[in-house]
């Protein structure tokens, strides 16, 4: 009998892991990153909607979580967000560093020399990514931390 109700279960499961836009066949939830200095943020996906407030930070890490036509559903790190304009987005990777002066090692060991310390709040750009590390580059400097600290990442998702 478990093993009925198990097997009925499977793909509702795989269903949930593997939502994917209606729009453009893309995972869901996923990260993006804004593309313009500023976005207007609407209640609903289209220009008659209101606007609730407006994101002002190029580069800013936001997770995609539904589609409808040409507007993305997002929210930010603190779960604000609404309704943006896909043009106002892109596909560059970015995180929010989570830890305050976070240490960035020349490679993913945590007894590796550490190349710079990241404040709280910076936007790095995020680069490949194993299962517990990401290596991450701002303000000229770069390395390796770890994923746990950063937001905009999954913590299982592994990047080349």
């Amino acid at each position: 009998m478990l093993s009925i109700f198990l097997f009925a279960l499977g793909p509702i499961a795989a269903d949930a892991q593997d939502k994917r836009g209606p729009v453009t066949n893309l995972p869901l939830p996923r990260y993006v990153s804004m593309k313009a200095a500023e976005g207007n943020v609407r209640r609903g996906p289209s220009l008659t909607h209101r606007i609730d407030w407006v994101f002002k930070r190029r580069g800013m890490p936001l997770q995609i979580t539904a589609e409808y036509g040409n507007w993305r559903k997002v929210q930010d790190r603190d779960g604000a967000g609404g309704w943006v304009h896909y043009a106002l987005l892109s596909g560059v990777r970015t995180v929010l560093i989570e830890s305050e002066m976070l240490a960035v090692y020349s490679r993913p060991d945590a007894g590796a020399p550490v190349n710079a310390h990241f404040e709280t709040g910076v936007v790095a750009r995020l680069g490949s990514c194993s299962l517990d590390w990401c290596k991450v580059s701002a303000g000229g400097h770069r390395g390796w931390t770890l994923k746990s600290n950063l937001w905009g990442v999954d913590p299982s998702e592994i990047r080349e």
